[in-house]
């Protein structure tokens, strides 16, 4: 195989790193420590020469050996890697402006899309050249933050090069991809060990020579691997997702949070993925190895998609993928969260993946609702099972509602409520997450193939039927203690609530996460209130007809929420519990000013 001769940038890469280290170079670019860096000592930051090194020699081999033709779309990807390393070698030396990177980062986008490299999947030309320039440089700015730990970006970028060349030799064949994967991977390989040194602070970092060269090669492979492909499939669009989804998070994470705290997002900082796991417990060394497994289950998922090719394997396949990130995302907020009380996390691998059980049942839930959704809509407005093209418009579109759905959910924090407690402000975030998902969903599958005779009322008819659905199952969720409760009513205590103003129904809404408890009746001395129900209670008396109340019911229990009645109400009802043997409580609640804060307590 010729493709063989890209090996040549193992050694290239390893020399020139070798010999940098030992020259009187090593002095002149050094990345000194400082409270916004992970390393403490100062360290040389000219790695991003033996890796572009690498990468040349090992592009000129294999036009050489015949692996790939000397192409203009070729040549475009290595000058833009060649201006992006310039850039970053300056960077690392003078520290250029944020502005000064990015012009120097579209630069290179505008060189590889010129070349040929573009978004075929999208009919439109502007729109394609727009978004191929965006990823590219969305994901050059993605491994520039993600290099914040020793071996981290490397590691990552060997494990999508592994995959991008496994896809163009299998499913969407590519000389260009496999020699560039390739070529990088040798490179990142030979970078490594001095970088990632067990035992040993790193000998040279890569630097921004390196890491935007690293975001960007891997960027292009993502172009030419699948989105230029002709009859593009929803599996075809996930492959550069999923390959890069580790960086694609972190930035995303990392983004959010600085815009958050009111910080530079293109300020360094602690406070990235990796970082987080090493705070609750974990070392380094386990740390990007956790990152390497989730990296290598998402690129196996994504490749799998692409091997298949089916749909409906696509459509579950979105699901577990979603169900690994969300459970991920979870473990790292929950770690979070302990480090703030002072707990010690569980970072073990089986920990991050079997982190909250209630979640995966909601997105197990949510999968099932909405496929069953989209399927019915379907068939409603179709009218049976429709033409062939429909039917394949129908399976393509099922994972890009999945996918958008789930992300949209995450966005409105839709598993971070608990819905024991759902209130109607919660099925209205329900709502307007199906609907802003539908509208994504409905411009990607518009974007990506011709719709052809299939109805675009489909997509309206499923956000109105999916919101009835996903809400409902969480008001099952919010009706099962009191379902459960119904079923064993017979054995639960039986209590009378005295009051049925706010005191009262604010009892009567805690009693019902109480499942030894069941309130039989209100007694209130309000005329206009009997015979009604309150909180789905009944009012079936006053004060005076508490004795013949106890008979009727059966209760067993009397709470008086009104403590201030007057006395004469009150003897009255004592007496009565009295000669009942039925126990008597009052519930006080009251408000209490504590400096320096306000603080509201109840007994």
């Amino acid at each position: 195989m010729r493709a063989a001769v890209t090996i040549a940038a193992l050694p290239v890469a390893s020399t020139v790193l070798w010999g940098l280290l030992r020259s009187s170079f090593r002095g002149r670019l050094v990345a000194a420590p400082t409270g916004e860096r992970w390393h403490d000592r100062p360290t040389p930051t000219f790695g991003g020469a033996g890796i572009f090194a690498g990468i040349a020699a090992a592009a000129g081999a294999a036009v050489a050996a015949g692996a790939v033709e000397a192409s203009w779309t070729l040549a475009g990807v290595l000058a833009g890697c060649a201006v992006l390393f310039a850039a970053g070698l300056i960077d690392d030396m003078r520290h250029l402006s944020p502005a000064a990177k990015l012009a120097a980062q579209f630069l290179a986008a505008g060189l590889a899309v010129s070349s040929g490299l573009r978004v075929d999947l999208i009919g439109n030309d502007v729109v394609a050249t727009v978004v191929a320039l965006v990823w590219l440089v969305g994901m050059t700015n993605a491994f520039n933050l993600l290099d914040n730990m020793d071996g981290l970006a490397a590691t990552l970028a060997t494990v999508a090069c592994a995959y991008f060349a496994i896809d163009a030799v299998t499913v969407h064949p590519n000389r260009l991809v496999l020699v560039l994967a390739l070529s990088l991977g040798f490179a990142c390989a030979g970078f490594l060990p001095f970088n990632l040194r067990p035992g040993g602070d790193a000998l040279v970092f890569m630097g921004d020579s390196g890491s935007q060269v690293l975001g960007f090669l891997l960027a292009a492979l993502g172009l030419a691997a699948s989105w230029t492909t002709a009859g593009t499939t929803v599996a075809t669009m996930l492959l550069p997702l999923l390959v890069l989804a580790i960086p694609i998070l972190d930035t995303t994470l990392v983004t959010i949070v600085r815009i958050a705290e009111r910080r530079p997002v293109t300020q360094g900082g602690k406070d990235h993925t990796s970082h987080r796991l090493v705070y609750f417990g974990l070392s380094e060394r386990k740390a990007v190895g956790l990152l390497a497994i989730i990296a290598v289950a998402l690129g196996a998922t994504s490749v799998a998609y692409n091997v298949l090719d089916d749909p409906r394997i696509t459509a579950v396949g979105v699901l577990l993928t979603f169900v690994l990130l969300v459970q991920f995302g979870g473990f790292l907020s929950d770690l979070d969260e302990r480090r703030r009380r002072g707990q010690v996390g569980d970072t073990s691998l089986r920990r991050a993946l079997t982190f909250e059980p209630r979640r995966l049942v909601e997105v197990l839930v949510d999968f099932v609702a909405v496929c069953a959704s989209f399927l019915l809509s379907y068939l409603v407005v179709v009218g049976g099972e429709g033409t062939d093209l429909q039917r394949s418009v129908f399976l393509g579109s099922l994972p890009v509602v999945l996918g958008m759905r789930y992300v949209v959910f995450v966005a409105f924090r839709v598993y971070r409520r608990v819905w024991r407690y759902a209130a109607p402000r919660d099925a209205l975030a329900i709502a307007t997450a199906v609907a802003i998902s539908e509208v994504l969903a409905f411009g990607v599958v518009v974007a990506t193939r011709p719709l052809g005779d299939f109805p675009a009322r489909v997509f309206a008819v499923d956000a109105v039927v999916c919101a009835a659905i996903v809400s409902a199952s969480r008001l099952a969720l919010r009706l099962a203690p009191e379902l459960a409760g119904l079923r064993a009513r017979g054995a639960r205590r039986r209590v009378i609530v005295v009051g049925a103003g706010r005191a009262g129904r604010s009892l009567v809404r805690e009693l019902r996460e109480d499942t030894s408890a069941r309130v039989v009746a209100f007694i209130d001395d309000n005329p206009a209130l009997r015979g009604r129900r309150v909180q789905g209670v009944g009012v079936i008396g006053g004060t005076h007809e508490i004795a013949s109340a106890l008979e009727t019911t059966g209760a067993r229990e009397v709470l008086v929420s009104i403590p201030n009645a007057p006395d004469d109400r009150l003897e009255r009802i004592v007496l009565a519990c009295a000669d009942a043997a039925v126990p008597c409580r009052f519930v006080h609640r009251r408000t209490e000013t504590m400096a320096p804060c306000a603080e509201a307590t109840a007994e």
